[in-house]
């Protein structure tokens, strides 16, 4: 089975069991009032897989979770190709939002996946009570990951266009702050990223900002100028609310009780 059809499963069976709730009067109508739908959208090299521990502690306190996973990456990683790009990502998140008739949801994207809610936000803002920025990049019009990546990681990705790669490997799950107990999970699971996705320029208009509420959450214990920016830059506007733990880049797997009470924060 794959992430996305597991996705959609678990979604409806989360959907199912609430709707049990609701009608036998077990779940308090200020519950069912609070119901949520979340769609977390994973970063570079990862899936939807990574979002596991949070979606289930999500789905126990009745919300409905959708986690897809991007083209090329996790369990669509036969489908990588030069062609995969930042478009394509972004498409994949509007068409899931678009397919499985959501609205009034709260978009999380974590790392890279920055970009792409913003993206989507683009053309979907209206459908999007929340929109929250997990350690993730927040890009202007013409950014490039390339351009936005530290030296080291910029000077890797012209590398691998020298040599004409389709792809990235993934950095060792260590580097996000994955404890030793979960590496051989995460590094099983990453996959490489498409490169195109690092290269094509953010088309940016502002649709990110008519989200009514705005969220951005920084894990402190990854070092990242880029999201240090981003941090600071949220912090000045009133229209957000920010957040800082003490987690590595990858919070849904270190710290996902912590993660998960800072998104129902978002709502």
């Amino acid at each position: 089975m794959t992430d996305r059809m597991e996705t959609t499963r678990r979604g409806a069976l989360g959907a199912m069991t609430v709707g049990a709730l609701v009608a036998t009067g077990a779940l308090p109508v200020a519950a069912q009032a609070a119901r949520k739908t979340f769609v977390l959208v994973h970063g570079a090299w990862h899936g939807g897989w990574c979002w596991r521990r949070v979606s289930d502690l999500l789905e126990k306190k009745g919300h409905k979770v959708f986690t897809p996973t991007m083209t090329g990456l996790g369990a669509c990683s036969h489908l990588i190709s030069k062609d995969v790009n930042l478009t394509t990502h972004i498409t994949d998140i509007k068409n899931f939002i678009k397919w499985e008739i959501l609205s009034d949801i709260v978009l999380v994207g974590h790392s890279y996946a920055g970009i792409i809610i913003s993206g989507v936000a683009e053309e979907l803002h209206g459908k999007i009570s929340s929109i929250v920025f997990l350690d993730a990049f927040m890009p202007e019009n013409g950014d490039s990951l390339a351009e936005k990546a530290a030296p080291a990681f910029r000077d890797a990705i012209a590398n691998a266009i020298n040599r004409g790669d389709v792809s990235l490997k993934a950095p060792p799950a260590a580097a996000f702050g994955v404890a030793e107990a979960d590496r051989a999970w995460v590094d099983g699971k990453c996959t490489p990223q498409p490169i195109s996705t690092y290269t094509e320029k953010a088309v940016y208009t502002g649709g990110r900002d008519k989200v009514a509420k705005k969220t951005y959450i920084r894990a402190k214990g990854y070092a990242s100028p880029a999201f240090d920016a981003a941090l600071a830059k949220t912090k000045a506007d009133a229209s957000w609310k920010t957040h800082e733990m003490t987690s590595g880049h990858d919070a849904m797997v270190i710290q996902p009780q912590e993660l998960t009470e800072l998104l129902l924060q978002a709502v």
